[in-house]
């Protein structure tokens, strides 16, 4: 059976990269982000080249019943998330704290926090009641170390890693499987926007 794969942020980078890779392994997609457009190139892309089911999703996981509805939405074929892949994310300014924008601080937190938890409530008693799932909290090398001016951003990633310890204590019980991956500056358009 193929099993489904959920992928939060798949407009561009390593959202995109990633789910290029399991429609090569022949994984059923779930894509979702907030530009549509995006969304349905990548979509017709992956069905064309390795005949993979994908369906989209457009929402901005920053609003909390924009996602619950989305999700809600999901056609039959693919409501049951075997692997939830927590990818969207960004950072916003390079500014010491004191003169940091608070509209920056907010896009973070609710992205990089909100967002993932709003999406992992949703789908996680999905795997909680089937006794099965993978959560992938795509974190930051800025979770386990700091950079100057990264203030809020490197918040926002130790506190997904710190998140992905207590979600595994919580989940271990029902079977599900829980990790993160830190990566580093990786040429993408989030690197290109950011530095």
């Amino acid at each position: 059976m193929t099993e489904t794969v959920f992928i939060t942020g798949a407009t561009s980078g390593i959202g995109a990269a990633t789910a290029r890779l399991l429609a090569e392994k022949g994984y059923r997609l779930v894509l979702t982000g907030r530009r549509a457009e995006r969304l349905e190139r990548l979509k017709e892309e992956l069905e064309n080249s390795f005949s993979t089911p994908v369906c989209t999703l457009t929402f901005d996981i920053r609003q909390q019943e924009e996602a619950d509805k989305a999700i809600a939405s999901l056609p039959e074929a693919f409501r049951t998330v075997d692997i939830l892949i927590n990818n969207a994310g960004l950072a916003a300014g390079l500014s010491p704290l004191q003169e940091g924008s608070l509209t920056d601080w907010e896009e973070m937190i609710d992205t990089n926090l909100k967002g993932l938890l709003y999406v992992t409530r949703r789908i996680a008693p999905i795997m909680a009641e089937r006794k099965k799932g993978h959560i992938v909290n795509i974190s930051s090398i800025a979770g386990k170390e700091t950079y100057p001016m990264g203030n809020v951003y490197c918040a926002t990633k130790h506190a997904v890693q710190s998140l992905t310890k207590a979600m595994r204590l919580d989940m271990v019980k029902y079977g599900i499987r829980v990790s993160s991956v830190a990566p580093g500056a990786v040429k993408t358009e989030f690197s290109t926007v950011r530095f």
